[in-house]
């Protein structure tokens, strides 16, 4: 008897532990929502400032910092440094976020491919390089 109750409190605990489906990225999800973002940014070690600017190391950044792009004055003078909340807020709909936006992009409305996108976009440092 004591056994069952033990396996049975094993148990109970490592549900209560283990993550809840759906929480956890998806960083091949994030890599496909990606490609909505890559005809104008660019991502990894070789990354060049395009229609938008480089996306390396994007979460602390200052908006409007990237050497050698144009921000607009709207981006440039907003504020923001780039945390998931901002990001998350700004990628549903980005002229609704910052007024006067050179970008122009429709937006993302689906939760989970947006933390799948931001889980994507974490993994390249300032400097391009992946963590993973």
């Amino acid at each position: 008897m004591r056994r069952l109750a033990f396996s049975a409190a094993l148990i109970a605990a490592m549900a209560a532990t283990a993550p809840a489906p759906g929480l956890a990225q998806d960083l091949d999800n994030g890599k496909s929502i990606w490609n909505k973002c890559r005809a104008c940014h660019q991502l990894g070690e070789n990354a060049k400032n395009m229609v938008g600017p480089v996306l390396n190391g994007l979460f602390g950044r200052k908006a409007g910092t990237i050497e050698g792009f144009n921000y607009s004055e709207a981006n440039k003078n907003s504020g923001i440094t780039w945390d998931e909340a901002t990001f998350r807020e700004y990628i549903k709909n980005p002229k609704a976020k910052i007024p006067n936006t050179k970008m122009v992009f429709a937006g993302i409305s689906d939760d989970a491919d947006i933390d799948d996108l931001i889980a994507y976009l974490k993994q390249f440092g300032p400097d391009g390089k992946t963590t993973k």
